[in-house]
């Protein structure tokens, strides 16, 4: 019998975060984005679950897109990263992907392809990972132009580098900077919101939207949490205890007895490690759950299994599922504790780890 350590995904969740990005885009519209797995989620779920309310999906490559049609969907898919070879394009057309065109290489593929896909261009205000610089825009509107495939332009994108921190001025300097850039073609589609742009006051989110880690329950902002957003968490990460037994003062536990107890004690061991996705990095004192009652990590975590203290919940027995983030534990708590992020937690779970969904008849996958 496999050991009983999951990850749980409430869809009901997903589909109430992505309505509330919705709400927060006014007149903009959102497109889902399900990259990476859908954030861990499994995007062939995640897709689904959405299915009937998101008029379009966002992914970072053309495989992510093909795993969106594999599971029967039809919506426009949005290639954040473009095409990485010439051939792509004729499956985009095919297919209905949308790629977001940022380098010369990419311009010229599409400028000398026979197969003509809708496709968006990527503005570069400020970030500097990838993108066409504002003066530059003419020039490629113009090669466009002289090659006819500027018909199928559907509009600009641009991305945040700064929005997880309202008091950045950098955010409205981005902004400025892409609506000057754009401002010659506003018949011409422009989205520039990630999802912590969706909680800014007075932020302009345009025309299109693009709700990621906000989906899925995780905070976007700094010094904030998904559910003091109004975000509901999406994903529980369980597993089973496994023993429990007394530890004496003086003794220490796990690899590099870097943890001593002080006196006489309670704990377990929990049957998930570095080798399942949890961060290795969260040490001692990072929050767990038993039962709704909340307890703490205590030394290393291995690769397979973490010590947990049991002190406070004296009737904890073998077996019984420990939460290591979820609705009780946040996963951003967990992942201040590890000195990382939400996303890298959602996105780094193995697959060692099956995903059950919740279904909204109160059913399970």
């Amino acid at each position: 019998m496999p050991r009983t350590t999951i990850a749980r995904v409430d869809l009901d969740a997903l589909r109430h975060n992505y309505t509330l990005a919705c709400q927060r885009a006014g007149t903009a519209r959102a497109m889902a984005v399900v990259k990476a797995d859908g954030y861990g989620h499994g995007i062939r779920e995640v897709a689904r679950a959405l299915a009937d309310l998101a008029p379009k999906y966002a992914v970072a490559c053309l495989e992510e897109a093909l795993a969106i049609r594999d599971a029967g969907l039809n919506q426009p898919v949005v290639l954040l990263q473009g095409v990485h070879q010439a051939g792509d394009l004729a499956e985009c057309q095919a297919l209905t992907l949308e790629p977001v065109l940022h380098s010369d290489t990419q311009l010229a593929w599409l400028t000398e392809s026979r197969h003509r896909p809708r496709f968006w261009l990527k503005v570069n205000t400020g970030m500097n990972r990838l993108g066409f610089r504002p003066g530059e825009l003419d020039g490629v509107m113009a090669r466009l132009a002289d090659a006819g495939v500027l018909p199928g332009l559907l509009g600009f994108v641009t991305h945040l580098a700064c929005a997880d921190d309202p008091d950045s001025p950098m955010t409205a300097r981005q902004t400025d900077t892409f609506v000057r850039a754009t401002a010659p073609w506003p018949r011409l589609a422009r989205s520039l919101g990630n999802s912590a742009a969706h909680f800014l006051p007075d932020q302009p989110l345009f025309d299109w939207s693009r709700p990621g880690i906000m989906l899925y329950g995780g905070s976007p902002l700094i010094d904030a949490t998904g559910p003091a957003l109004g975000l509901k968490p999406v994903m529980t990460l369980e597993a089973p205890l496994l023993n429990t037994r007394v530890v004496r003062a003086g003794e220490s536990v796990g690899y590099g007895a870097g943890w001593v107890a002080s006196q006489d004690g309670r704990m377990g061991m929990v049957a998930i490690g570095y080798g399942d996705g949890y961060p290795r990095h969260a040490g001692t004192d990072t929050p767990a759950a038993i039962g709704g009652r909340r307890i703490r990590l205590i030394g290393r975590v291995s690769m397979d299994m973490l010590a947990v203290d049991l002190t406070g919940v004296p009737e904890a027995r073998p077996g019984d599922r420990v939460e290591l983030w979820g609705p009780t534990v946040g996963v951003d708590e967990v992942a201040a504790c590890a000195g990382t992020i939400a996303y890298e937690l959602m996105t780094g779970l193995t697959a060692r780890v099956p995903r059950q969904y919740l279904r909204r008849d109160g059913g399970v996958d």
